[in-house]
């Protein structure tokens, strides 16, 4: 196996049985050819394969598990373009041009991200929303009245609410918050299924789940994939995205797996939301972040840790759940929730909260994806942009900021946020 498997999650997913969430795919494979074969079948791999298929290419997708079935079902997709690690810090990490680009593609993904749900009639609950960040122990009222005066003359959509607004806008009480615009919400098991699927009806990409690669062979004629004994594919180039089954080559120095927690409560009335439905976050450790469902579920996902035993992470589910349950009535107080769905599941980080996608050295050839910190299907989408440049023999121009992202300037490593 060219990953060790992983028991990526555990517990009971919101969207572990969504609707719309299954794909027809084919579980016999014998000797295949293609232009790119996409290793693995969640929402990097899914969106991958689908801007490769729009840029005219013969796509396979392979997968392990059924597509969508790994990590992606743990997902609490919040799609915005702020990083984990704020503006003001990414800064001091990797100087201030790479920290606006990144910031700045982040921003952009989100609209792209958003076209292509439209282009190809993505039904996936998407919903457009701002993001509402609000002041902790890591960052006060005045690192965040600082982080939005940095994101204005950046250009990007933010703006510091002070407490008396936040309280009159939002009736929540902090010492200050952002507020951003360009943020959404999404049914990260629909939008997984449904990118695969458009990318096998309009470009007759061939799909395998249940399928294992076994060995890769990478030579002067393109990459080749060992499906078990006596089954291949051959491709001119291959994306490998794994997920947090991470494949050997990349730096493993430079991104941590860990653990993080989630729930779903029973639906709650319209009346009973915040503001705006926007999506919530704290600069805190532990830290809480929140949103609104499609069906009028609060979603809500946070209380990481360094825990790595998939064991010890499970049997936390049912405190960590308690604690998440806790801190979402103690931001926002009056409404009586009940608990409908909770689930842990691996989570990457990295010194910089930037993702690593970058060729692997070794193995010619081939582009490795690792989303690191809480913009997983952001990333995955610009992720899919640079692997479409790539595999065209082009380089992205922001391609440099992801590649070995996680080493900040000053070669230390971030904790855990």
């Amino acid at each position: 196996m060219i990953t060790r498997k992983k028991d990526l999650r555990g517990g009971y997913p919101l969207w572990a049985k969504a609707t719309g969430s299954s794909v027809r795919v084919r579980r016999v494979l014998k000797y295949v050819t293609c232009d790119i074969a996409v290793v693995g079948g969640g929402v990097s791999g899914a969106l991958t394969a689908l801007a490769l298929v729009d840029a005219g290419f013969d796509v396979v997708v392979i997968d392990r598990r059924m597509p969508g079935c790994g990590s992606t079902a743990a997902s609490t997709a919040m799609i915005q373009f702020e990083l984990d690690t704020p503006l003001t810090e990414l800064i001091d990490k990797i100087g201030r041009a790479k920290a606006v680009r990144a910031y700045k593609r982040s921003l952009q993904s989100v609209k792209h991200l958003k076209a292509l749900i439209e282009k190809h009639d993505i039904q996936a609950e998407w919903a457009d929303r701002e993001a509402l960040y609000l002041a902790g122990d890591e960052l006060g009222w005045r690192g965040l009245q600082h982080e939005a005066s940095l994101r204005k003359t950046a250009g990007l959509p933010s703006r510091f609410l002070d407490a008396q607004t936040l309280r009159r806008r939002f009736g929540i009480d902090r010492t200050g918050a952002i507020l951003s615009k360009g943020a959404a919400e999404v049914n990260p098991a629909q939008l997984t299924a449904g990118a695969l699927k458009a990318a096998q009806a309009e470009g007759g990409a061939r799909i395998y789940g249940e399928c294992e690669v076994t060995h890769i062979d990478c030579g002067d004629d393109g990459v080749t994939l060992s499906v078990g004994a006596h089954a291949s594919i051959t491709a001119q180039k291959v994306v490998l995205a794994t997920g947090y089954e991470t494949v050997p080559g990349l730096p493993s120095n430079l991104f941590e797996i860990t653990s993080s927690w989630a729930i779903a409560t029973e639906p709650i009335a319209p009346s009973e939301f915040w503001p705006t439905k926007c999506l919530i976050w704290e600069a805190a450790d532990p830290y809480l972040y929140m949103r609104a469902t499609a069906d009028n579920r609060i979603l809500a996902g946070g209380e990481d840790s360094g825990l790595n035993d998939p064991e010890r992470r499970d049997a936390a589910i049912a405190t960590k759940s308690a604690k998440l349950l806790k801190a979402i009535e103690t931001l926002l107080p009056g409404r009586e929730l009940k608990i409908a769905y909770a689930w842990a599941g691996a989570f990457a980080t990295s010194p910089t909260g930037l993702p690593i996608i970058q060729e692997i050295d070794e193995m010619p050839g081939c582009l490795a994806i690792l989303g690191c910190g809480g913009n997983g299907i952001t990333f995955s989408m610009i992720a899919s942009e640079i692997a479409t440049k790539w595999a065209t023999g082009k380089t992205d121009k922001d391609a440099d900021l992801f590649e070995r992202a996680g080493k900040p300037a000053d070669g230390k490593r971030k904790r855990p946020y």
